[in-house]
């Protein structure tokens, strides 16, 4: 190696040093005060950490009127596009990171025998699956069952459950009546 390469190795090698001596002493210097809320607040996005305790969520609207304006083709679209990464959805099929979701709505909570289901969920195996309790899941699973395992953010967009929800319905040999 050249002299001039060398120079150059050891500016690079003398800077890295210095910037992690500096953060180090600066880490040991330093105390933040912890925020007691967020210093930005950024709508739908529960608050982090222990500060002021979170507003209580609007209520669901009901979604037996937005069935009967659901377009159940509509909800194969966004299920195809939201749910199919963890999801199967005709009879027979294999489960996947998810359960397969035929025979779901007026199912059991846990309706696959062959699928290792999260304590919190196979707590419900008996509870069926009914319209407004899967409006309420696909809002936000993890907050209407805690400690399920489905790491999905949920649907936002009511006509849009609606849309899926009716799609759901139509994934059984006998579709559960309207409500």
């Amino acid at each position: 190696m050249s002299l001039e390469a060398n120079k150059a190795f050891a500016a690079v090698l003398t800077a890295g040093i210095a910037f992690m001596v500096a953060g180090f002493i600066g880490k040991q210097i330093v105390h933040p005060k912890q925020l007691e809320k967020t210093a930005i607040a950024i709508e739908g996005v529960p608050a982090a950490g222990g500060g002021a305790p979170a507003q209580e969520e609007p209520a669901l609207p009901e979604v037996g009127p937005l069935l009967a304006a659901a377009n159940a083709d509509n909800g194969r679209q966004i299920a195809g596009r939201l749910c199919s990464a963890c999801h199967t959805f005709e009879d027979g099929q294999a489960n996947k990171v998810g359960p397969n979701l035929y025979g779901v709505v007026g199912g059991p909570h846990a309706h696959r025998p062959d699928f290792n289901y999260s304590p919190a969920m196979a707590a419900l195996k008996e509870k069926p699956w009914g319209y407004e309790e899967m409006n309420h899941f696909l809002a936000a699973p993890a907050r209407y069952i805690r400690g399920t395992r489905m790491a999905f953010a949920g649907i936002r967009n009511a006509e849009q459950r609606a849309d899926v929800i009716a799609y759901l319905r139509t994934l059984s040999a006998n579709p559960q009546p309207l409500p």
